[in-house]
């Protein structure tokens, strides 16, 4: 018989009684009914119950030893009999009658429960994350997580792409977040930085002429954390084609995301094909480019229909409609409700009507609505009885942050969401340009690096505020999976887009050396996505949080509470890195 088993803790059936068994595992939980010890052994594969007797070594030694303790015990496999049957456990017909225990590794006075999810705060534990992982809940989620990534490897290299590797240590980025850097000791004063994507080296494989890249690819940003987001580092599926369109890439994406949460996601539906939406519509239905597509209203804009009004809090400001029908059984704390709800999320209050049964308008502002617009908004929102409609005013930017997350609530609380769904969708036609309404500047609003709609001719003949790139935003259930985009690979083309942002060439050539270098030397059309492993493993497991799906992940502040990362260094080995440090200066007491 094997040393330490020869049967794991979720494998044995009715078939195996009368077995001579041996089992090793962790203790997850003891009873004492009637001065007979039962036991659950643990271990990654399942739960056995084991029975040791009064009287017994067996009894002694188990009954002495603190929960979560790592045992070896011999036995027998007896049945339950009809009566003690645990139907909830695939081991439940049967249990192990215990002659001798070894002890494998006994376990400390745990800091907080393991076979009880006891309220412990976060920060507990992932400063003891390895007992925090031996729950049910954790243990599934990052299970979920491998056999994820193994689909994904799998369907991808199905699928005609082929997986390669990427630096991990490169140059700097001069990309939207902050790069974590790694001094050189071969080289003093100069540092390599962490990838913050493989971007560039993938395109490179694409001018190297390879046709079809995919990389489980980790990425490093020195950024703030999120409930979507983790601090440091995160896992994207890295995808890049030669002579690609945007269809192109949407077409094997589509299907391996279908495939992928009809597999992993519990029955729930996965609807397809995915819409594509633009940008620009999005915003306006939606309230933003991550709709969630769950909630079964959408936003109208109704500027003009008070351009010139008396109305003083819609007159010359940007106004939003929310219909919401079958509302008439709704009481007076549904409306206040959501006006609560949008008061949370920045706004001044949350203006309403209702429609009565004779087509009339009631509620707090329909005694400033002229017959006109009472016209105008029943034919243009399509209002009926039992229909209500809220109103949010202001500038765009903010009308539709507030609006958006309203129109999701309101779903919410009205029935008008759809539960057990996961719903997709493609963002599309995003602006290239934005102007930043302090300066008056125009900046990249997405991704400088994409190919602009109309090429060339477009970025010399258009209003850069109206010139799309092809660029698009792959989102489910409200959540933003990946960016990605059709490259722009011809350097005239390149140093135009840059030069209306206000980039000189000299500066798109140093920043960007080794790709134009590369550009100059026979670059095919391509494009890519990198789709965030993370997220999708939050969506499948239904975690609201990104850090209950990642096995060893820093908490909000960027600190690994278990490790103790990071540390500061020895004075002799920054001497070794040429590194003196220069430490921030504490603000004097008020």
């Amino acid at each position: 018989m094997h040393r330490y088993r020869s049967h794991t803790c979720g494998e044995l059936r009715a078939s195996d009684v009368s077995t001579d068994v041996r089992l090793s595992g962790w203790l997850h939980n003891r009873r004492d009914l009637g001065g007979i010890l039962f036991i659950d052994l643990r271990d990654h594969y399942g739960i056995t119950q084991l029975v040791a007797r009064p009287g017994t070594p067996a009894y002694e030694a188990l009954d002495k030893l603190t929960k979560e303790s790592v045992v070896r015990v011999d036995g027998t496999v007896v049945s339950r009999g009809t009566e003690n049957v645990n139907a909830e456990l695939p081991t439940g017909e049967v249990e192990v009658e215990v002659g001798s225990v070894e002890v494998l590794g006994a376990a400390q006075q745990l800091p907080f429960q393991i076979n009880t999810d006891d309220g412990v705060g976060e920060e507990r534990r992932l400063e003891y994350r390895f007992l925090d992982l031996r729950r049910e809940r954790m243990h599934r989620n990052i299970m979920l997580r491998t056999a994820v990534i193994s689909a994904i490897r799998h369907k991808m290299t199905a699928l005609g792409f082929n997986e390669m590797a990427t630096p991990i240590l490169t140059a700097t980025s001069p990309e939207g977040a902050r790069d974590f850097v790694v001094p050189s000791r071969l080289n003093p004063g100069k540092f390599y930085a962490l990838p913050q994507a493989p971007q560039q080296f993938k395109q490179l494989f694409m001018i190297s002429g390879f046709d079809r890249y995919f990389q489980i690819a980790p990425c490093f940003r020195d950024e703030d954390a999120r409930a979507d987001r983790s601090p440091g580092e995160f896992y994207q599926l890295d995808v890049e084609m030669s002579f690609a369109e945007q269809e192109d890439v949407f077409q094997p994406i589509e299907k391996l995301m279908t495939e992928l949460f009809e597999e992993f996601g519990g029955g729930r539906h996965v609807t397809s094909p995915f819409p594509r939406i633009p940008f620009r519509e999005a915003m306006l239905k939606y309230g933003n480019d991550k709709p969630d597509l769950r909630a079964q209203l959408e936003l109208v804009d109704i500027t003009d229909v008070f351009e010139g009004s008396e109305f003083k809090a819609f007159a010359g400001k940007h106004v939003r409609a929310l219909p919401v029908p079958a509302v008439q059984d709704q009481p007076r704390k549904f409306f206040d409700g959501l006006g609560d709800y949008a008061v949370e999320q920045g706004a001044k209050g949350l203006a309403w009507v209702r429609v009565g049964e004779d087509g009339t308008l009631s509620g707090p502002i329909a005694k400033f609505l002229t017959e006109e617009n009472v016209k105008v908004l029943t034919e243009r929102l399509g209002l009926a009885a039992g229909h209500a409609v809220f109103f949010g005013a202001g500038g765009f930017d903010e009308v539709s942050r507030i609006m958006g997350a309203v129109r999701v609530e309101a779903a919410r609380r009205s029935g008008h969401f759809e539960e057990g769904v996961f719903r997709f969708c493609w963002i599309v036609d995003f602006p290239m340009y934005e102007k930043d309404e302090d300066t008056g500047k125009i900046d990249f609003s997405h991704n400088p690096f994409s190919m602009p709609q109309g090429g060339l001719e477009a970025l010399e003949t258009q209003d850069p505020l109206d010139v799309l790139g092809w660029q698009y935003d792959i989102v489910c259930n409200g959540v933003e999976l990946s960016s990605g985009a059709i490259r722009n690979h011809e350097p005239e083309i390149m140093f135009k887009a840059f030069e209306i942002a206000g980039y000189d060439k000299e500066t798109v050539e140093r920043e960007f050396a080794g790709m134009l270098r590369a550009f100059q030397y026979g670059a095919p059309p391509h494009g890519g996505i990198a789709p965030g492993v993370d997220r999708i493993v939050m969506l499948l497991a239904d975690e609201p949080n990104i850090r209950e799906t990642i096995a060893f992940p820093l908490n909000g502040n960027a600190q690994d509470l278990m490790m103790g990362a990071p540390t500061e260094l020895e004075e002799t080995r920054l001497r070794e890195l040429n590194i003196a440090l220069r430490k921030p200066v504490a603000k004097p007491a008020e």
